[in-house]
């Protein structure tokens, strides 16, 4: 049996309200320290301005909070519950004959609609600003950023003319395109030949095209150039897919990234994953609604919800661990994509079903 509509739009406010309080909430605290981060690196580089700090930071923290929103709807929907307790509103309800199932439709409806704009809508402009942050970063930082901090990128290739190693200290997601390049090539005897230190580096069929050039060799005095090309045996496809993680990929391009990497004959098992990951999000927010409800229906007059509190940020937290489990597994192909991604959802889901099952009708 449906809830009224009167009543279940007002729960579904409530629900709502909270679950998006808890967002911006933690939203505002990752911008804020991400931004003092940003602002503390931008000492080293030039041009990095306060209002350009402060907009990176703004493109960066949608990525990042991302990973949070299970959470916030799992903390948002146990704040509704609990003021709806505490304010004796459930007790009206269970008085007028209205179950539990019944009050909690509102917040099931929440937490599919929120999931379903988490994916169609949150996520490619998340994925977008990303990628737009790595591109502000890559003209930043690359040339502050010290060698050999550990997180430079290194390539070996060989091309026509021997071989070469490829150094960089940033790559643009989404693209073949890297920043802050250092190239070392060597003839065909294994001589080091010549370094070339470029502002930036994409690599298209069969070569590197070096912008704002600078050669250096033992005999000759260094000379810098616009352009410069390497011949590279390297598949573009490859690059990008080695320095495009998943979670960069907007939702609605996954299918195609997924058919252009297995034409390239490279693994999208990754891809794949995240898709799955992305199609089970919204259950996986329902099954979030299920644990707050059952740590958060208890009156407050009994007393104890403090634990029951506890109780269900540990259930989180597990559900949390699983996941983490499970995406590894099949990151790495022990598990199927499908399975991996949807096993968090549907055995939470289930469990929070049975626990209030045998709470509210056992």
């Amino acid at each position: 049996m449906l809830i009224g509509p009167t009543l279940g739009r007002y729960f579904a406010a409530r629900f709502a309200r909270t679950v998006l309080g808890v967002f911006i909430t933690v939203f505002a605290l990752v911008y804020t320290l991400d931004f003092v981060e940003l602002l503390r690196r931008a000492g080293e580089a030039e041009g990095a301005s306060t209002g350009l700090m402060a907009q990176l930071s703004l493109y960066r923290t949608p990525a990042v909070a991302e990973g949070v929103l299970p959470f916030a709807v799992l903390f948002g929907s146990m704040a509704a519950l609990l003021q709806l307790s505490r304010k004796l509103e459930l007790v009206v309800a269970r008085a007028a004959g209205i179950s539990a199932w019944q009050f909690l439709q509102p917040g099931f409806f929440v937490a599919l609609a929120l999931g379903a704009a988490a994916v169609g809508i949150y996520n490619p402009v998340s994925a977008m600003l990303k990628q737009r942050s790595t591109e502000i970063e890559a003209k930043i930082f690359a040339k502050a950023t010290k060698a050999g901090s550990g997180k430079d990128l290194w390539i070996r290739q060989r091309g026509l003319d021997g071989e070469a190693i490829v150094r960089a200290e940033t790559a643009i997601e989404g693209t073949t395109t890297l920043a802050g390049v250092s190239v070392f090539t060597f003839d065909e005897a294994g001589k080091f030949a010549q370094q070339l230190v470029a502002a930036r580096a994409t690599l298209h069929d069969g070569y590197w095209e070096l912008s704002d050039v600078r050669v250096l060799t033992p005999e000759m005095p260094p000379e810098s150039f616009d352009t410069y090309l390497i011949a590279s045996n390297l598949d573009p496809g490859q690059v990008r897919q080695r320095f495009t993680p998943p979670e960069s990929v907007p939702f609605w391009q996954l299918p195609t990234t997924i058919a252009r990497t297995e034409r390239a004959g490279l693994d999208a098992t990754r891809y794949r994953l995240q898709y799955d990951v992305l199609w089970a999000r919204p259950v996986l927010f329902v099954a979030m609604v299920l644990v707050a409800a059952t740590v958060s229906l208890r009156f407050f007059r009994f007393g104890g919800v403090g634990k029951l509190v506890l109780g269900g940020v540990a259930a989180g937290f597990a559900l949390y661990v699983v996941r983490q489990v499970m995406e590894g597994l099949g990151a790495s192909g022990l598990v199927a994509a499908p399975v991996a991604a949807w096993f968090p959802a549907v055995v939470g889901s289930l469990l929070g079903t049975l626990t209030l099952l045998y709470q509210e009708d056992g």
